[in-house]
């Protein structure tokens, strides 16, 4: 018997110390898949990769941010204009900015089972790559 599939979308999370260089590294993900009403969000700071790029950035904040995504999907959907639905959220979370803490585009795939498909992505998107 087949799996269902199911459509989802995602963005990575990037730590960009400094702005104005444009250098990231990523150290997250967030996935949203709508049919089956899921929304999470999973984070990995490597400090060494993130001081390769600065070595005065601020971990406590990068971390700070990040952590504060991961708990923004884990919220409960209320009925308040400002927290209307989880696709409203996936928007405001992936919406682009210019921060030390930001997202990519967003990207679409097809899962059966969007936990393993973000811990999936996270090793595919994040960890670094073996020597």
């Amino acid at each position: 018997m087949a799996s269902m599939r199911y459509g989802y979308s995602y963005a990575t999370i990037r730590a960009v110390p400094r702005v104005e260089r444009g250098e990231f590294v990523n150290i997250g993900v967030i996935i949203y898949c709508q049919d089956l009403d899921f929304l999470a969000a999973d984070v990995a700071i490597e400090e060494a990769r993130l001081r390769a790029l600065d070595p005065a950035v601020d971990l406590d904040a990068v971390r700070r941010s990040a952590e504060a995504i991961v708990l923004r999907c884990a919220e409960p959907v209320g009925s308040a204009r400002e927290n209307d639905g989880l696709l409203h959220r996936f928007g405001i979370l992936t919406a682009p900015r210019s921060t030390v803490v930001q997202p990519s585009p967003v990207h679409a795939g097809v899962t059966d089972d969007p936990v393993r498909t973000l811990a999936g992505l996270m090793t595919r998107l994040v960890t670094p790559p073996a020597p």
